[in-house]
């Protein structure tokens, strides 16, 4: 299947994760991308919601991959085998480069302040799809760290493999499509294009206005 935008692939993710609606969990989005998908979700299953911000290890020689990944709290998560050639200075370096555009995110799409508590909660990890699972891995490792009760990881798209090493250390995976031929993301969107920080912020905005009305209800 492909999907139209990033609104109905998280509305067809909403629904595969209707059963989790009576725990009152907190949607946690990996932005930018995630953003649209976390907010969908969090409006159907009448959940909380927020900005996970972690951010791939990009190759100094090809930002579009990358050897792990990095979350806000410094939750690290390194691919052994893709870093062995890069030296330990660079690697550092990137690693710096990349906590400081999360400072810039933290402070750009939450106005600074610091993550809705999770402690004792039911956490569900949203984002437009997992490529290699780098970033992912490091939100679990956030989510970890916080003491959430359950983690559900979700998205529209990965691949077997990439499914099958996050079922082993989260409570539940939630894809809906893992194709055979799965190479980009991109691929089972019909209107792809990369999310800008202020339409992540015109979410953030649509978020509070749902959040008063359903506060008034």
């Amino acid at each position: 299947m492909v999907y139209r935008d990033r609104k109905e692939a998280g509305q067809y993710l909403a629904q595969a994760l209707m059963k989790y609606k009576k725990e009152h969990p907190v949607v946690l989005a990996i932005p930018r991308g995630g953003a649209e998908l976390g907010f969908e979700v969090a409006k159907a299953l009448d959940a909380d919601f927020d900005l996970l911000i972690a951010r791939k290890l990009p190759f100094p020689d090809n930002p579009e991959s990358g050897f792990g990944a990095i979350a806000e709290d410094g939750s690290l998560y390194i691919i052994k085998e893709a870093a062995w050639y890069l030296d330990e200075a660079t690697i550092h370096r990137i690693i710096r480069q990349q906590q400081e555009e999360i400072k810039r995110r933290i402070k750009r799409l939450r106005g600074g302040r610091s993550l809705i508590p999770i402690e004792g909660r039911t956490v569900i990890l949203v984002d437009d799809g997992i490529a290699m699972g780098s970033t992912m891995h490091a939100a679990i490792s956030y989510c970890k760290n916080h003491n959430a009760a359950k983690i559900i990881v979700a998205a529209p798209v990965t691949n077997s493999r990439v499914k099958q090493q996050l079922a082993q250390i989260v409570d539940d995976v939630v894809i809906l499509q893992t194709p055979p031929d799965f190479h980009a993301v991109a691929s089972v969107y019909a209107n792809w294009y990369d999310v800008s920080d202020e339409e992540v912020l015109e979410i953030m905005k649509a978020w509070e206005v749902h959040k008063t009305a359903r506060e008034k209800v």
